[in-house]
């Protein structure tokens, strides 16, 4: 395998440089619940041309969310696994099928919007009590936005889970969000193939900072890790916020141009 197979034609630097943040991005989310796949999703936006961003975003995580899937599977709490799967075949279907491409700026603050009402207060009942409903959601906006995992991970809190448990369960219900939606974007023709050496760099390396992440996990307290969780969740809802502020000012002032 030559090296311009491997980095997938970007070069060296920023191939090392995705390698590093898929590590680093893995042992975030290992160890602390969430985080770490909008920490990749940011770095990808910023170095790969646009159409690859949400397929190699949603392939990579995969990767990422299995290996930590199997790291924790004896602490799954399995009694969501199959209503959320329902719920993403039909979300990713719908999703697929969406000819119009919805406003990210709109998508972002809606999403952020959601995500701190659910730290502040009493989450909404369909999110206690309907994972099917999530899963069917999120699935549909990750098509679209594909950072929909502090989403989940804000259902996931709602089921009151030790810290673990949370991981472990968190982990599983995004690796059947991007396996479809992995699935979804072959059909529709996106050629994962060109990317498969830095693919193959990345999970490899997302492993490895998730296996880092478990020993952080397994260190720290209940107490901390709820503070933890919803110190990154209160950040990532206020960062996608701003983001989707400053697209929808940028898409102000293009069409007033």
């Amino acid at each position: 395998m030559t090296w311009d197979i491997l980095h997938g034609g970007l070069g060296m630097p920023v191939a090392l440089t995705l390698t590093a943040i898929s590590f680093a991005s893995s042992m975030i989310t290992a160890g602390l619940g969430i985080g770490g796949g909008a920490v990749m999703l940011a770095a990808m936006a910023t170095l790969l041309p646009a159409p690859a961003i949400i397929p190699l975003h949603g392939l990579v995580q995969l990767g990422s969310n299995t290996g930590r899937a199997a790291l924790f599977f004896r602490d799954l709490h399995t009694g969501v696994v199959l209503p959320f799967l329902l719920g993403s075949l039909i979300g990713i279907a719908i999703g697929g099928a969406f000819v119009v491409q919805l406003d990210p700026g709109v998508i972002q603050i809606g999403l952020g919007l959601f995500i701190l009402w659910t730290i502040v207060s009493r989450p909404p009942a369909f999110m206690r009590h309907s994972p099917a409903v999530t899963g069917g959601f999120s699935s549909f906006l990750t098509m679209f936005f594909g950072g929909t995992g502090p989403f989940v991970a804000a259902y996931v809190k709602t089921l009151e889970l030790g810290r673990v448990q949370h991981v472990a369960t968190h982990a599983t219900l995004m690796t059947i969000q991007h396996l479809l939606k992995t699935i979804a974007f072959g059909l529709l023709g996106f050629a994962f193939s060109q990317w498969f050496g830095l693919i193959v760099l990345l999970i490899a390396f997302g492993f490895l900072g998730t296996v880092a992440g478990r020993h952080i996990l397994l260190r720290i307290d209940e107490a901390r890790f709820k503070i933890a969780l919803n110190t990154i969740l209160t950040l990532l809802a206020l960062r996608l916020i701003y983001a989707g502020g400053m697209d929808l000012w940028r898409g102000k002032e293009l069409a007033g141009g």
